[in-house]
């Protein structure tokens, strides 16, 4: 992959990377689709990393389809796709993990303590796989994607990350590998996400800017479905995640839902500007 990635920009091309878990789905389309826009060279990689997954999370059930996976991306016209394995990620005498202090420690940290140190492992070591002029992740993963900027901007890595938007279904349901789990019943619940990140935008546009009355009637509307089990919500300015109490106009937020239907866990969240 180095060496191929070298060629390339030895010829004057650009470079995109799309990195995923697989069992694609038209959020990760999307990434792609983008990269094939802008770039000379799509890579696509697929690799369930283990380091991000802690005990008891579904490392062993995470949905995989390779063979359905190399089709859409053949069909997308993806120029090469990079399958490490974990011996070629972590061989036996692997030591070395990369961390983000602060941004990690919120949200999705607090309750997967674990998570990012291995999500920032994983893209340092993709990172310098591949080595790409680009880089794309989902806005439905917000934190990763802003504590990757972060990385990305305080180890040098010259690399130029855009965050695409969230794709949801029709009926607005975020875009997830993790959706299989979900029974019929659980996925009308699931609804209740999206629901409550409206109820939000329409009270800031017709004028609300205390964050504790927004957030107390989307945690009732969340609440009202028998099967949620909140595990925050939240409104944060969106460079440093900081938790806010009011809305100033001119800037733009966050936000941020996690809540498991069931058994699984979902997170959602959207992008206000004031």
């Amino acid at each position: 992959m180095q060496t191929t990635s070298h060629q390339v920009r030895c010829e004057g091309k650009k470079i995109g990377f799309v990195p995923t878990m697989g069992f694609l789905h038209n959020g990760h389309l999307s990434l792609i689709k983008k990269s094939l826009a802008l770039c000379d060279v799509t890579v696509v990689s697929i690799y369930v990393n283990p380091t991000q997954f802690a005990p008891g999370d579904d490392l062993d059930k995470y949905p995989r389809d390779l063979e359905r996976d190399k089709q859409l991306l053949i069909n997308l016209g993806v120029d090469i796709l990079f399958l490490p394995s974990n011996k070629e990620i972590y061989p036996d005498d692997y030591q070395t993990y990369v961390n983000v202090n602060d941004l990690t420690r919120l949200f999705e940290g607090e309750f997967r303590p674990t998570h990012f140190l291995g999500v920032t492992t994983i893209v340092t070591i993709l990172f310098h796989s591949v080595n790409p002029h680009l880089a794309f992740f989902g806005q439905k993963d917000a934190q990763q994607a802003q504590i990757i900027k972060q990385m990305v901007k305080d180890l040098k890595f010259g690399i130029d990350v855009i965050v695409c938007p969230v794709i949801r279904d029709p009926d607005g349901l975020a875009l997830s590998s993790r959706n299989v789990y979900l029974s019929d019943s659980e996925r009308r619940d699931a609804l209740i996400l999206y629901k409550s990140l409206n109820l939000a935008e329409e009270l800031i546009n017709k004028g609300e800017r205390n964050v504790n009355t927004i957030l107390i009637m989307m945690k009732e509307l969340i609440n009202s479905v028998a099967s949620s089990k909140l595990d925050y919500v939240n409104i944060v300015e969106t460079d440093k995640f900081e938790v806010v109490t009011k809305l100033e106009s001119g800037k733009s937020y966050y936000i941020l839902i996690a809540c498991k239907i069931g058994s699984t866990r979902l997170i959602d969240n959207t992008l206000v500007e004031v």
